[in-house]
Order: C-alpha cells, then sequence, then structure tokens
C-alpha cells in the first residue's frame, strides 16, 4: 500500500535511469541523509560519535571499495588491509614531508598510491582466478606488513614503527572532535558511495559484471579481460586506500601496521559476504553487522542485568557472533541486502499473495 509503483510514469530516459526511479527510494534516502546530517550531531552522544559511527562509515567505505573488487567483478581478495595500510602511511608521509599539504588531497595521494600497489598485485589475476589469486593477495598483505615494520622511511623513521597525526584541518575547519570528525567522515563517504553507484551502472560496471560471470564469454563478446580487471583493482585499491588513510588519520589518530593486519582484511570480507555481494547498500548493512553487533552482545547481559564474567561474556559474544554469521550464509547467501531486496518485493505485492 505504501510502497507501489501505480501513477508513477517515466517520460524520458534520464527519469527511467535515474539511481532511485521509485519516489518512495527517493524519499526514504533523503530522510536518511536528514537524519545522518542533521538529527545525529545534536542527538548522538560523543561514545557514539566516536566508538560506533565513525568506525562503521570509514569500514562501510573499505567494504564498499572491497565489494566492487570481489561483488561486481568476481576477483577474491584477502589482501584489503594491505592496500588501507598502503593508503594511511602513504597519506602520513604526504602529510609529514610536504609542509601545507591539505588533509584531503594527503588521503586522496594516499588512495592513489594503494592504487598503484593494488594494480601490481592485481596483475596476477589476468592468469590465475579463485584460490590461487586469494593467496596472492594474501600474499601482498605479508609483503605490506614486513614492508611498514622493517623499512624505517615509510614511518619517517620512526624508533618504534607507530606514527600519529594532530590538528586536522579540512578547507580551514578543524577535524577535531568526534561531531566534527563525524560529519567529515560522513560527507566522504556519502560522496564515494555516490560514485561508486554511477560507476556500476555504466559501461565499466557491465564489463565487471561480465567478468564476474562469465569470463570467457565477456572476451567474446569484445570485452578485454586486462582492462576490466585492472580499473576493477584500481577502484577498489583507491577506496580502500582513502578508507585506510581516514582510518589512521580520522579515528586512530596514532597507529602501527599491526592496525591493518590480516584480521582486518577477514573482517572485510566477512562484511561484503554478510551485507550482499554486488550491492552498494550491503557494504554498509555489512559493516553495520560487524561493528554494531559485537557491542550489543557485550551490553545485553548488563541491560538484562545478568551476573556473568568479563572473559566469558567476551567469549559468548565470540560464539553468538561466529553463530549468527553462519545462520545468514545458511539462510541467505546472498547478504541482508537480498533480504532487504525480498522486503521490498512483498510491500509492493502485499497484500496480495502472489
Amino acid at each position: 500500500m505504501f510502497y507501489r509503483e501505480n501513477g508513477q510514469f517515466k517520460t524520458s530516459y534520464k527519469a527511467d535511469e535515474q539511481i532511485f526511479p521509485i519516489r518512495q527510494d527517493r524519499i526514504a534516502i533523503v530522510a536518511l541523509l536528514a537524519v545522518a546530517y542533521l538529527v545525529l550531531p545534536f542527538a548522538a552522544s560523543e561514545y557514539l560519535l566516536r566508538a560506533i559511527l565513525t568506525p562503521f562509515l570509514i569500514l562501510s567505505l573499505a567494504a564498499l571499495g572491497l565489494n566492487i573488487l570481489v561483488g561486481y567483478c568476481g576477483q577474491i581478495s584477502l589482501g584489503t588491509g594491505a592496500f588501507m595500510a598502503v593508503g594511511a602511511y602513504a597519506a602520513y608521509n604526504f602529510q609529514a614531508r610536504i609542509d601545507g599539504m591539505p588533509l584531503v588531497a594527503s588521503l586522496l595521494l594516499g588512495g592513489l598510491c594503494a592504487t598503484a600497489v593494488g594494480v601490481v598485485f592485481g596483475i596476477p589475476s589476468l592468469r590465475i582466478k579463485g584460490l590461487y589469486l586469494a593467496v596472492t593477495t594474501l600474499a601482498a598483505q605479508f609483503f605490506v606488513d614486513w614492508a611498514f615494520l622493517r623499512i624505517p622511511w615509510f614511518t619517517n623513521d620512526s624508533p618504534s614503527g607507530s606514527v600519529s597525526v594532530a590538528k586536522l584541518q579540512a578547507f580551514g575547519l578543524p577535524v577535531e572532535s568526534p561531531l566534527q570528525k563525524y560529519l567529515f567522515c560522513l560527507a566522504m563517504v556519502s560522496i564515494f558511495a555516490l560514485l561508486a553507484k554511477n560507476l556500476v551502472r555504466g559501461a565499466i560496471g557491465r564489463e565487471w559484471m561480465a567478468m564476474r560471470d562469465m569470463d570467457v564469454a565477456a572476451s567474446v563478446i569484445g570485452i578485454r579481460p586486462v582492462y576490466a580487471k585492472l580499473t576493477a583493482f584500481a577502484v577498489s585499491s583507491f577506496i580502500v586506500g582513502v578508507a585506510g588513510a581516514m582510518w589512521g588519520f580520522v579515528h586512530l589518530g596514532s597507529w602501527e601496521p599491526a592496525a591493518f593486519n590480516v584480521n582486518r582484511s577477514f573482517d572485510l570480507l566477512f562484511m561484503v559476504i554478510i551485507g550482499g555481494l554486488g550491492s552498494i547498500m550491503g557494504s554498509f548493512f555489512g559493516a553495520a553487522f560487524i561493528v554494531v553487533l559485537p557491542i550489543v552482545l557485550d551490553s545485553l547481559p548488563y541491560w538484562f542485568g545478568i551476573p556473568i564474567d568479563t572473559a566469558l561474556a567476551a567469549h559468548l559474544t565470540l560464539m553468538i557472533f561466529g553463530s549468527l554469521i553462519v545462520f545468514f550464509l545458511i539462510v541467505e547467501p546472498h547478504g541482508l541486502a537480498r533480504l532487504w531486496s525480498i522486503g521490498k518485493e512483498k510491500l509492493r505485492l502485499w497484500p496480495f499473495p502472489h
């Protein structure tokens, strides 16, 4: 009743090809952005902004970049944490070695450096795929971890291997308080999500999906595998590199290579799988699942007044969290985004059963 397309006629190609062709979707997105930009900055506590919303936004951006590679192009990657580390340390070096370097420029240049590294490690995808490609990208993770630990130049000769940034500014405005960091991350994620959505709807996105579905048939109809796969690695690494730079600069403030270890790569892959492969919205669903659910599970015993040991609570959280991941993958292997699509389809037909 409330989600029908009756009476919504399209009179031009431009109207038919817009990102949200259904009026209810446009209203929902505008309402969501209004809440994110106008309500949460005034209603959310400092803890919510710092510990939940800001990490959620940055990890959503990283999952979005990985989803372009894994979900849209079908190239398995286990080295996403490495590309995040390249973006973070490259942005740090631009910031530390060039006086007056703007924050946004440092983040984008860090993303470009991650793009170069991603293309280099994406070259094997021209010959291998599947598990073998996953092992190749995992090698990138170990190589980058070694490089940032053993080569002092990357850390500006820091004896401990850790680096830090302070007094961040963007366009003349400070990015210091939790609210300012949240708004900065929200603006960056909004821009990149819009760009990614338009990319996957365009010609290059169709090439990626053709390579994902059947690479031999895609090459037969004229799609160049070299161009399609390397552009997927490049775009994915760029977005992941910017997310890594934001994770270090905005969220952590000071970090070491362990902040981008292999566990981070697995977390991002879980976000993409749980949220939904080949879905922009699924990247946000997966990040919310990974970030918010452990916090909720940790707090449940205290909310209900159940006396429980702290160590036991931590182990129970991991057990329940893993069980829920397995449950979702069994019930809906296409991720939470598919459940969201099914819900919208049911609303279109309600109250009719067919």
